[in-house]
């Protein structure tokens, strides 16, 4: 089949990095156009991008001229259906919405829209029902486009292993820690003299996102709106001395009892609709339980399922909780937790039609 054309907005930046690698094989996306700061403007991707991931530009793109953040830049283009973001929130509030009024698909990875009414918080294996909402924003909103933004990374790592749970035993409270890599803040994100030897108990703004994020995620779509999920929530989180990978303790009072082998069960038996429709960049198993009592470790486990499964262990009873379980999650907060699980939601949106 013929290829979807895609823009990445903000494709200098740690996050729009991993999206030029991630579309440079893809299957169904074919890049077309990059977009950055002005001083970029005109000038070749290869040249302007100071690459920080793995690996090099990719040398079909490096010679790719970067345009503006604007409407009419990427309508140059040609016939661009989708537009990645990977701006900074403040100026995703600005931007996005434009491009959908214009009749492109937003799949964004900005925080700006997430709470909105209209607006779903995408987890593809998760609530793939809450694309229907879009119907009520473009309604709503007066778009024939729409912007499905991603959850927090670390809400990411967190949802995964909660869904299988959730569906099967039912969920009362959830109290999570979470020990977050430095890439979630970008390159220029935390200072080295600040971050080694050391653990920063505070992510401006994260712990309010992890607890909001999680309760839409499994909510309910109800005709205009999405329910939240009735659990209480609490996070604490903090930033460590790792590159990629965030990994969180995890300790739940479930409404129905379970043993940590029929959690065990209910993860690994666990396949979302990507799964089902074979996306191209869905895990072929979206939860991996490790055994070991040291597992997982975001060195070792990270790139499990090409960095977009969740990585599960250290499952077991918590006494000091009523029906209590605890265990460790680890996700690749720029793979899965940013720019491929947007591209998972993005096939999910054009293999169901909304586009």
């Amino acid at each position: 089949m013929s290829k979807t054309k895609v823009a990445v907005l903000g494709a200098t930046g740690m996050v729009g990095q991993r999206f030029v690698k991630l579309l440079s094989e893809h299957p169904w996306f074919e890049l077309a156009a990059v977009t950055g700061s002005s001083s970029s403007i005109g000038k070749k991707y290869g040249e302007v991008v100071n690459w920080r991931i793995e690996g090099g530009v990719p040398e079909k793109f490096a010679d790719m001229k970067v345009v503006g953040s604007e409407v009419d830049a990427i309508k140059s283009a040609d016939d661009i259906d989708i537009v990645f973001s990977a701006l900074p929130s403040e100026v995703a509030a600005e931007v996005e919405p434009k491009f959908a009024n214009a009749g492109y698909g937003v799949v964004s990875d900005a925080a700006a829209f997430r709470m909105e009414k209209d607006v779903p918080i995408l987890v593809a294996e998760v609530n793939p029902e809450h694309l229907e909402i879009l119907k009520v924003q473009r309604a709503n909103r007066k778009w024939s486009g729409f912007i499905v933004p991603n959850p927090n990374c670390t809400t990411t790592a967190l949802i995964l292993p909660l869904k299988p749970i959730f569906d099967k035993y039912g969920i009362k409270k959830i109290l999570v820690s979470t020990m977050q890599a430095i890439s979630g803040a970008g390159y220029d994100g935390v200072p080295s003299m600040a971050i080694l030897d050391n653990i920063i108990p505070y992510i401006a703004k994260e712990e309010w996102k992890v607890e909001n994020e999680a309760k839409k995620i499994l909510g309910i779509f109800k005709k205009d709106h999405i329910e939240p999920a009735d659990f209480a929530i609490s996070a604490s989180c903090h930033r460590v001395l790792v590159y990629d990978g965030h990994t969180e303790a995890v300790f739940l009072e479930l409404a129905e009892k379970a043993t940590p082998e029929e959690i065990i069960k209910a993860m690994e038996q666990f396949k979302g609709k990507p799964q089902k429709l074979k996306l191209p960049s869905a895990p072929e198993n979206p939860i991996i339980v490790r055994k070991e009592l040291d597992r997982p470790q975001p060195r070792l486990d990270r790139d499990a399922g090409n960095g977009m499964a969740a990585v599960v262990g250290r499952v077991r009873e918590d006494p000091a909780l009523p029906n209590g379980i605890k265990f460790v999650t680890l996700g690749h907060n720029t793979v899965r937790g940013a720019a491929g699980g947007a591209i998972l939601t993005a096939e999910l949106i054009l293999k169901e039609g909304y586009l």
